[in-house]
């Protein structure tokens, strides 16, 4: 599995009220969701992505509330992977649940630039930034979790196995 993109960079801590404000979570539809996602710290985030971008942000991810809503938005919006430094954990288990595609690499994180286009092998954790040249290695998921994301998440591959 691999995906492609141009590349939105964040910095260290952005949390979840960021990533999805609180203010919106009266709607049960994702997509109606996706529309805010990121909007209080990149209000031309949703205008410009496009399926496969990547999202490259500092330290610790998705701090913040545990809702599901935030690694959500971040797939209905069309985003084909996050490379951080560190993830918060209970992000980390919902982007996996949810079937978001994530990575850590903190030397990948801090080189990648704003714009670059990214290049992500999932299967050996390679990631390549197109535009510099450089690649990096992330520690890639065991192929039980490679298929989580692949079928779109926890329960999906759930009912592909029953």
């Amino acid at each position: 599995m691999n995906t492609e993109g141009k590349v939105f960079k964040y910095p260290d801590n952005v949390d979840t009220d960021v990533i999805i404000p609180a203010r919106y979570l009266n709607t049960p539809k994702a997509e109606e969701l996706a529309q805010h996602c990121m909007e209080d710290i990149d209000a031309s985030f949703v205008k410009q992505v496009q399926p496969g971008d990547i999202m490259v942000a500092g330290w610790n991810f998705g701090c913040g509330s545990s809702r599901e809503h935030a690694p959500l938005v971040i797939k209905t919006c069309g985003t084909g992977c996050v490379i951080a430094k560190s993830f918060a954990r209970i992000f980390y288990r919902n982007a996996i649940n949810i079937g978001l595609p994530i990575l850590e690499c903190p030397e990948a994180a801090e080189e990648i630039a704003a714009g670059d286009s990214v290049q992500v092998d999932f299967d050996s954790g390679t990631i390549t930034d197109l535009t510099s040249g450089k690649s990096w290695h992330a520690q890639p998921f065991p192929p039980f979790i490679q298929n989580i994301i692949a079928s779109g998440g926890l329960l999906a591959s759930l009912k592909k196995e029953a």
